[in-house]
């Protein structure tokens, strides 16, 4: 089979603080190298990436994922299997229900801004949600450019934060759920003895060399290490989320969106659990977020 050129991908910027739709493309089929260079690049310059009207099994999936880096494998299910027989890299996110059990995770829940797994002590770099059935209003995914966010805050406030580091609470999930292994720090509200990595507030991006805002999460214990009140920590939240810095995406089958967590927030939309919505997701590992 040939591979698709670079002459086939088309980067239209939308209109929006972020991102960008590639037209041109067909990722069932390969690209060839400067193809998947232009599509990287492209996602290094909007940070959010939409690929509208693609049909692709999940091996293609996971093919064209693997240009953005190494796979992480995805979280188990509550049983400890993998969420797609034969697929470990891929996660399923769904509210439908198979004999009593959920075929995924997240639900059909309304999300809270955050970046994907910041708990970690390197979290994953993109994530890649391809859509299967969505239903008829709601579940819409939203970005936030936290370049932007770093950009536009008060100078006081970037005098504030100048090497400053927060905890990132592992013990609850984006949906609100407590994980298993850190049940114990439920109710806790010390950030000094929540568990989770510590980041810096701001962080360098390695490809861009950009600045970046990095919050990861507002819930538990989650607050910039050596405040005496969470003052500071409002401050900021609210600055992300009250000004006009976020692009909200309305799903249809077939669409892929791709974000880079070192420099987007993201969040889902609640939906009516009565209709069915089902994505798989793929990410790739990251590295350690740079001090700036």
């Amino acid at each position: 089979m040939q591979s698709q050129s670079v002459d086939a991908v088309e980067v239209c910027p939308l209109d929006a603080p972020l991102g960008a739709e590639i037209r041109g493309v067909d990722l069932s089929k390969p690209l060839d190298a400067a193809a998947q260079a232009a599509i990287v690049q492209a996602w290094h310059d909007n940070l959010g990436l939409l690929i509208r009207n693609q049909t692709l099994t999940d091996t293609q999936l996971i093919a064209f994922s693997k240009i953005f880096g190494e796979l992480e494998m995805a979280p188990p299910n509550k049983s400890g299997s993998h969420w797609i027989e034969g697929y470990p890299e891929l996660a399923c996110i769904s509210n439908i229900t198979k004999d009593g059990q959920a075929i995924g995770s997240l639900g059909n829940g309304e999300a809270i801004w955050h970046t994907d797994m910041s708990f970690m002590e390197e979290p994953p770099t993109a994530s890649l949600l391809y859509s299967l059935e969505v239903p008829s209003s709601g579940g819409g995914t939203h970005l936030l450019n936290m370049y932007k966010a770093y950009e536009t805050l008060p100078d006081d406030l970037k005098k504030r934060i100048e090497g400053r580091v927060a905890v990132h609470d592992a013990t609850y999930t984006s949906a609100g759920e407590v994980r298993k292994k850190f049940a114990d720090f439920v109710g806790t509200t010390d950030p000094e003895k929540a568990p989770g990595a510590r980041h810096p507030l701001v962080r360098v991006h390695p490809a861009t060399g950009r600045k970046a805002l990095y919050l990861g999460r507002r819930s538990g214990a989650s607050n910039v290490l050596g405040e005496a009140d969470t003052a500071l920590w409002d401050a900021l939240w609210a600055h992300c989320t009250e000004g006009d810095l976020a692009w909200g995406h309305d799903w249809a089958v077939g669409d892929l969106l791709i974000w880079d967590n070192r420099c987007l927030m993201h969040y889902r939309e609640s939906f009516d659990n009565g209709e069915r919505r089902m994505m798989h997701r793929t990410q790739t590992k990251g590295e350690a977020p740079i001090a700036a």
